[in-house]
């Protein structure tokens, strides 16, 4: 049993070591934080509202194309690496297979480009 216990010992120390960090990430901000909070720091960021308003006011819609339009390409990249990890396996047809999935990729994102929903004017 001794032995069984041992095998386990680097896991329990990398555990106690992660929640030693992730709680002193936690409570140091609160001990050495400035807490004078001015107009500026209550200002809206990056979102475009202002912080404290009507939840029904009407808003522009390419806030939530961009959030569309990164999900996608998010998820283009987790495509990414796991084809990359299996490459070996999938063999040619799995590279020409990606390559046309990129190709569709590249061409809506071409258009999207042409279209103007990459541009804030």
């Amino acid at each position: 049993m001794n032995e069984l216990l041992l095998d386990y010992l680097p896991l329990v120390i990398f555990i106690a070591v992660a929640l030693v960090i992730g709680l002193a990430l936690l409570v140091v901000p609160f001990l050495i934080a400035y807490k004078a909070p001015d107009p500026e720091k209550l200002s809206a960021y990056e979102c475009g509202f202002n912080a404290f308003d009507d939840a029904r006011m009407k808003f522009d819609v390419r806030f939530y194309l961009v959030a569309i339009l990164f999900i996608i390409f998010d998820l283009e990249m987790s495509f990414l690496f796991a084809w990359a990890i299996t490459l070996g396996d999938l063999g040619l047809y799995g590279y020409w297979s990606m390559m046309v999935f990129l190709g569709v990729l590249t061409v809506g994102f071409i258009y999207e480009w042409r279209k103007g929903a990459l541009e804030w004017d």
